[in-house]
């Protein structure tokens, strides 16, 4: 069976965890002076490294060779080499424990928790407790799970991971490191895309690339995963074949929308408007991006400095895009009426995730923000 693109390229040491990088070097550092907590939460966005961090967390705790190699410490990273690291890897390390609150949620299951977590490693120095979806635990499960994070014993590190850390007591929070796990940048899901596809000799364009990077929406396993569906087809990955198989529209589309609406061109932007609703594309997907879109010129517009963080966040062909529209608003358009446009697209969204018809909202909208008054 194959191995899923996501598995086979998780980062296998810190280095390679992308997008975290704070995170990244205060576990490094508690690793060089050995001052790893015995409770850790990592929260955020789905698919942003959360459980890749912890099984990480797992090895360099755990690594043979920085407990017997001084020098090799010091790098704050596991070997990769040992026997632990494989073993980890693979999937078969025997004291770290995988838990998924999500299906197992009782107080039953933590008191088994409770139970294990008092009796020694098997063959490594730390047992590690990865509890996974944590918010999902019961109230009577968290009470339980409270008094092992309260006094753990010196061999045992527990590593919580949620998506939804507002859902979490404030008695568990506080016993834990805290770590906000943030959503990816496009570019740096799109960079990652692009070494993958060398690696695996797919053909692939950047547009293709670019608009799987951006329906990943900050996640690199959600893009990943969809990156590996794609392939699947045995095609090479374009920007047609992408919106074909996810539905999804490309940035052309976008700008050209975009463009449409700025030139209060009402027959166009309708026509264009009907063709993506009959070839099936999503259009409650496509409005988002379009609002997105546009939010960021109007950004960019009001504010320019803005640009640094865009540059972090967009890929080159966006940004200059988007720096076109902003330098050069068409006649009669200015900053409120750019307003004046995201506003009904806005409202449009919000009608049409209700609508059975959800191209009627959009149509009105279109109508709205290309009729020049009279």
């Amino acid at each position: 069976m194959a191995v899923a693109i996501y598995r086979k390229y998780r980062p296998k040491k810190f280095g390679d965890l992308l997008g975290q990088e704070e995170i990244v070097e205060v576990l490094q550092n508690a690793a060089r002076q050995d001052k790893i907590a015995h409770a850790y939460l990592f929260y955020g966005a789905r698919g942003t490294g959360k459980t890749t961090a912890a099984r990480l967390l797992a090895k360099i705790a755990n690594c043979e060779t920085r407990a017997t190699d001084p020098e090799f410490k010091k790098q704050g990273e596991p070997c990769n080499n040992c026997r632990v690291c494989a073993e980890v890897d693979r999937g078969q390390a025997l004291d770290v424990i995988e838990i998924d609150a999500a299906s197992n949620r009782g107080i039953d299951e933590i008191r088994d928790l409770k139970e294990g977590i008092k009796l020694s490693p098997t063959s490594y120095r730390y047992k590690v407790f990865i509890i996974d979806e944590v918010h999902m635990l019961t109230r009577d499960a968290f009470n339980a799970l409270l008094k092992t994070l309260e006094e753990p014993p010196a061999h045992a590190i527990i590593v919580m991971a949620t998506t939804e850390f507002e859902k979490l007591p404030a008695t568990i929070v506080s016993r834990a490191q805290r770590f906000a796990f943030r959503r990816l940048p496009k570019v740096v899901i799109f960079e990652k895309l692009k070494t993958i596809a060398k690696a695996e000799k797919i053909e692939a364009t950047e547009e293709g690339l670019e608009m799987i990077a951006a329906a990943g929406e900050g996640s690199l396993r959600d893009a990943e995963s969809l990156f590996d569906q794609i392939t699947s087809f045995g095609e090479k990955i374009t920007g047609e074949a992408v919106e074909r198989i996810i539905g999804k529209v490309g940035l052309s589309k976008i700008d050209g929308f975009a463009e449409l609406l700025f030139a209060q061109d009402t027959d166009k932007a309708l026509k264009a408007l009907y063709e993506l609703h009959e070839k099936g594309h999503n259009l409650v997907q496509f409005n988002k991006d379009l609002i997105h879109y546009l939010r960021r010129i109007i950004t960019l517009l009001a504010s320019p400095a803005i640009e640094s963080e865009y540059q972090k966040e967009l890929t080159t062909d966006e940004l200059q895009r988007i720096k076109k529209h902003a330098a050069h608003a068409h006649p009669g358009m200015g900053e409120k009426e750019y307003l004046d446009i995201l506003k009904r697209l806005l409202q449009a969204y919000q009608d049409m995730r209700y609508s059975p018809f959800a191209v009627i909202p959009f149509e009105v909208a279109v109508i709205e923000a290309t009729q020049k008054p009279k």
